[in-house]
């Protein structure tokens, strides 16, 4: 920052993660790592340019408090406001774990914007825990179309987390495990109780910042959306167990040899038959899933939200059900 090409930025970077001119988007490298590798290197590129960039999205969650572009610590409060003259070519954003469609509905700014909803592709567990549901060609220009158009037909719906599952949906200091929803954050004046340092503010409040809407408004003309848990987590929650236990992983293999795919089991397979497959716990967690009657603490300053299904009593009456099966 002190070399002479970015002296022209010191007045404009105050709290910002990066920054664009003319020519340029500028983002800081904030880490280096080095291991020992041998084996082939693959490099995409044109000519003359190694620069790499998405035509059409901004595809980061769009609301992870520190380096996203409504994150409470980016400096931003619109794509305007981020990326100036550039704005006009994003029609599409990734809403993040921790907001559903919903919540990004009461920006009156984000009308013309596409809703998408991407997973990690980092681990394989986690891969389609939020997805894109399209019927369409398999090409890139024809999801590309759809995005950009938002036509029913061809633009189904989203997949997402519930957004309380999510890391960041509420407010907190994990290190003092306080964690407060917006209102309890103002009343103390955005400083953590316990240690005095600032909270981090989480999608929730940054929604309220933002919104021109009330809350649980709706619009019939955007993509619908779906909130799904998790197979091994319903599992796991079923049995009692963590979703990591080998039990869960056998009901799990048990499931999908039945129905195919983890999808066909949350959204399509009867109930009845799901029961018939596993256990009468699983397919009433399933079912649960499906209608949204679930409790949930909410995520916050990094830490991921918990899932309950059932109480330790609904666990106890459950497993007598099954003959309704």
């Amino acid at each position: 920052m002190k070399t002479e090409e970015f002296s022209r930025f010191k007045s404009i970077t105050g709290n910002k993660y990066g920054w664009i001119d003319n020519e340029y988007v500028y983002l800081p490298i904030y880490n280096i790592q080095t291991e020992n590798y041998k084996g082939e290197v693959y490099n995409l590129e044109i000519e003359e340019d190694n620069s790499y960039t998405c035509e059409f999205a901004t595809v980061h969650n769009c609301w992870t408090p520190w380096f996203s572009v409504f994150g409470s610590m980016s400096g931003f409060d619109s794509l305007e406001e981020c990326f100036g003259a550039y704005a006009k070519n994003i029609f599409a954003i990734e809403t993040g774990l921790s907001s559903d469609p919903p919540m990004n509905w009461r920006l009156s700014k984000l009308d013309n914007i596409s809703l998408i909803s991407n997973s990690d592709s980092h681990s394989l567990q986690r891969i389609g825990r939020e997805a894109n549901v399209f019927d369409t060609e398999l090409s890139y220009k024809a999801i590309m179309d759809a995005i950009k158009s938002r036509d029913p037909k061809k633009f189904l719906y989203t997949i997402e987390f519930f957004p309380e599952e999510g890391k960041y949906h509420f407010d907190g200091h994990r290190v003092c495990n306080i964690v407060y929803p917006p209102e309890e954050t103002k009343k103390h004046k955005g400083i953590c109780p316990v240690c005095g340092k600032p909270l981090t503010v989480g999608v929730v409040n940054r929604v309220d910042a933002l919104a021109d809407r009330p809350e649980n408004y709706t619009d019939p003309r955007r993509v619908p959306y779906k909130n799904l848990v998790t197979l091994d987590s319903i599992i796991g929650e079923a049995l009692d167990v963590g979703k990591a236990a080998k039990s869960v992983m056998k009901e799990y293999e048990k499931l999908i040899k039945a129905f195919k795919s983890e999808f066909n089991v949350l959204l399509n397979a009867p109930v009845k038959e799901i029961a018939l497959a596993s256990s009468a716990e699983i397919a009433e967690g399933v079912e649960r899933m499906r209608n949204g009657k679930l409790t949930i603490e909410p995520g916050f300053d990094g830490e991921y939200g918990i899932i309950k299904i059932f109480s330790d009593e609904e666990k106890k009456n459950i497993a007598k059900q099954s003959s309704l099966f």
